[in-house]
């Protein structure tokens, strides 16, 4: 061995010792920028990014090809610095300055290195279809199912509670998606949207080393019930900030009928919420707004004229001093009534639930008004309690158990 291999090897063990002793002993945890394991290739999510657009602005940070899907053709193209417009034609879609006559593109970057569409950057691949309407095109991202996952955890709960919590609610938002992929997504080009409707999902944006590594821990891992016919099955493991003292039961919010799914009383959000969060302040509405926004969402209800009086028609009342409405009684000034779940009614008048933000609360009728008041929880209540899962962890107990308590009799099954 020469003196100069002999001053390399040492000059490579010192910065060894260097970097474990800069950045810990723990190899496996990934760095901040990398995404969760992607996972096998047949559970892909198809994200819809927008639902109308006539052009976009891209940039690919690797080499890519360009599939056309009606003709099976593909295009490579080489990684650019520059931002490529993509813009609708009446013959096709255009990237850059070559037009792909194609109804069906997709832009498939060959790492995993991010894409970028409108300033968000995203992993998997990009897909392009014109609307039946030929007047605007619908964009996707198609990605693997963990790596979804990664943009949605750190969205859905901060990053920095408590390993177990984020662990809990990997497998949950994991559950619902398949289960809302399978529910809904053979009947249309898309499988889950980025927002609320679904689960918020910030691609990239937010990826953390602390999810990533409850992502990782619960690969594949998803929450079953036993079906009629003897099957375990994913079922929507639903989840909501804080519940305010006892979950919902599926049946009364969503019309979901779920074992897994009833409520059950829940001592612990109470002990870690912030008095601001847990309780909400009065939300107050013009009746003539309120009108407009129930009859935008629900039609029918048009022939009730304006909206008078809004009553509960039916309530859950618990023994820790704690009530829900479950579903209201609408009186209109042409005399006819009608009938909706209360939380159809709170997001009907509310589509963000920021400012009525849960059911659980009185309703005072105006002369002109609708007032919402003793507000208690945030969200629709079924499932998971969020805050409550961080106080469960807090207190020790593991993902498992915080599942266990707030989807009784489910189980989990490893898919991969």
């Amino acid at each position: 061995m020469t003196v100069q291999t002999k001053t390399l090897r040492i000059f490579q063990f010192v910065a060894g010792l260097l970097f474990v002793f800069l950045t810990g002993c723990d190899a496996s945890e990934p760095p901040r920028d990398t995404a969760a394991s992607q996972g096998p290739g047949r559970f892909v999510v198809r994200v819809l990014l927008d639902d109308k657009i006539s052009a976009a602005s891209l940039k690919v940070d690797s080499p890519y090809r360009l599939v056309c899907v009606d003709t099976t053709e593909v295009f490579p193209a080489q990684k650019t610095d520059e931002i490529i417009n993509a813009s609708l034609q009446t013959d096709g879609i255009k990237i850059g300055r070559q037009l792909f006559k194609t109804k069906r593109l997709i832009i498939e970057p060959q790492s995993n290195l991010p894409f970028t569409i409108n300033n968000q950057s995203y992993r998997g691949s990009l897909e392009f279809i014109i609307n039946d309407d030929s007047n605007s095109m619908m964009v996707i991202n198609n990605v693997s199912l963990e790596t979804y996952l990664a943009g949605v955890v750190a969205a859905e709960m901060p990053s920095y509670w408590d390993a177990e919590a984020l662990k809990a609610q990997a497998i949950a938002a994991r559950t619902y998606c398949l289960y809302i992929k399978t529910r809904f997504g053979k009947n249309r080009s898309w499988d889950v949207k980025t927002t609320q409707a679904n689960q918020v999902y910030k691609g990239v944006a937010a990826e953390t080393m602390r999810t990533n590594n409850a992502i990782n821990a619960t690969a594949g891992m998803v929450l079953c019930c036993e079906q009629e016919s003897g099957d375990c099955e994913p079922f929507g493991a639903y989840y909501s900030s804080v519940c305010g003292g006892h979950t919902e039961n599926a049946q009364d919010v969503f019309g979901e009928s779920c074992a897994a799914l009833a409520g059950v009383d829940c001592p612990y959000c109470r002990q870690i919420t912030r008095p601001d969060l847990f309780y909400w302040p009065m939300a107050q509405f013009n009746k003539k707004y309120v009108t407009e926004k129930i009859v935008e969402r629900y039609p029918d209800l048009k022939e009730l004229g304006q909206i008078e009086k809004i009553e509960p028609a039916k309530e859950k009342v618990y023994d820790n001093n704690f009530k829900r409405i479950v579903s209201v009684k609408l009186a209109g000034s042409s005399g006819k009534t009608a009938y909706l779940r209360a939380e159809d009614m709170r997001l009907a008048i509310d589509p963000t639930g920021s400012k009525i933000q849960s059911a659980s609360c009185t309703i005072i009728s105006l002369n002109n008004e609708f007032m919402f008041v003793a507000g208690r929880g945030f969200g629709h209540g079924v499932g998971l309690c969020q805050y409550g899962a961080r106080q469960m962890a807090r207190d020790g107990k593991t993902a498992q158990e915080i599942l266990n308590f707030y989807y009784p009799t489910s189980r989990i099954k490893i898919l991969y």
